[in-house]
């Protein structure tokens, strides 16, 4: 008689539609045993939410529950979030193989946990996000460009007064960042009429049909891009070459009048130099999606600048998010089980951090 090697556990570590888990069921249920207690998990304050609120508890029991859930796992959909004291529930998880996490920008955290030392896999949501904050991106444009904010105040005034916008054509696009995200807003940079140019990552070459771009700078000629920038786009990682990469000096070097737009991480920044450069008009606009602190604390001057649009951390977030993901883990889900790792889509290169 063939005796079969126990079933792998799948544990559904953050909130996720029970479609979806069935559909995660379904790729292989005779070798794989998905476990999901959504009982043990926050409610979702809105789709594709995979926190929950801030101040979500367990009963004693419950985490119990939860601790023994998470130690069970061979496989994790998402990393779940730290303990109020710190710590990881992860840590408990000894037979841990492979994780998927719903975000891209996991370097740090993945480093935090040493996942990487441990010998777990690890996917992320790379790419998936690419046109929800492409969108993003030229909503903030568009906006800056044909003066909504004007337009608004004349409306709510009952105010007639014939007005001049601006144009994205012609303009230059400057992107930090080429993977995905950056060839898309890359992409609809064009369409508008936009000449586009690019940061190379340290140590890459190219020319810059081979981005679809119009220019390409090295990764030691920052300053020189952000010279010609009219527009400057960040959808970087963030890793030791692109900490704080927008300092005091990059801010004096960036054109007159420019706009930035942040999709990355806030700590691609430095914030005190940024709200400078907006006060005094050398940077026109800044469109945040991300900060250095976060939630934006209460008293920071970002908020009441007409000049910069805030928003909370959810420029990539959508509806079909969680369909999108699945569809994604479904996949490496069948590759993982037939030993083709190597095959799995947006795996984590721990020598880049993303």
């Amino acid at each position: 008689m063939t005796k079969h090697p126990p079933r792998l556990v799948l544990v559904i570590s953050t909130p996720l539609e029970s479609e979806l888990v069935e559909r995660i069921r379904a790729v292989a249920p005779d070798r794989v045993d998905v476990r999901h207690e959504p009982e043990l998990l926050p409610d979702p304050r809105y789709p594709a939410d995979h926190g929950g609120p801030p101040d979500f508890q367990r009963s004693a029991d419950d985490e119990k529950r939860w601790n023994n859930l998470i130690a069970s796992a061979d496989i994790l959909w998402d990393i779940p979030p730290m303990r109020q004291d710190g710590s990881t529930v992860i840590d408990d998880a000894k037979n841990l193989r492979w994780v998927q996490t719903t975000s891209s920008g996991v370097g740090p955290l993945v480093k935090k946990l040493k996942l990487i030392e441990r010998g777990v896999e690890v996917t992320t949501a790379r790419g998936l996000h690419a046109m929800p904050l492409t969108e993003f991106v030229f909503m903030a444009l568009l906006m800056h460009a044909k003066g909504l904010l004007h337009l608004q105040i004349e409306q709510a005034a009952h105010r007639w007064e014939y007005t001049c916008s601006d144009t994205l054509e012609g303009k230059t696009l400057s992107i930090v960042g080429l993977g995905g995200i950056g060839r898309q807003i890359a992409a609809i940079g064009k369409q508008f009429g936009m000449t586009v140019a690019g940061l190379l990552r340290p140590g890459r070459s190219g020319k810059p049909e081979d981005y679809g771009i119009d220019d390409l700078f090295s990764a030691e000629a920052l300053h020189d891009m952000l010279k010609v920038s009219d527009v400057l786009v960040l959808c970087a990682p963030h890793t030791p070459a692109t900490h704080r990469m927008l300092d005091k000096a990059a801010f004096e070097a960036l054109k007159p009048g420019a706009i930035l737009v942040n999709i990355a991480r806030g700590t691609l920044v430095d914030e005190a130099a940024m709200i400078d450069a907006l006060r005094s008009g050398r940077l026109a606009f800044a469109a945040l999606d991300v900060f250095d602190t976060e939630p934006l604390p209460a008293d920071s001057p970002l908020w009441d600048m007409q000049n910069v649009l805030v928003s909370p951390h959810s420029a990539s977030t959508v509806a079909a998010e969680n369909e999108r993901i699945t569809e994604v883990f479904c996949l490496n889900l069948r590759l993982f089980l037939d030993a083709r790792t190597d095959e799995m889509r947006n795996r984590f290169h721990s020598d880049l951090g993303y």
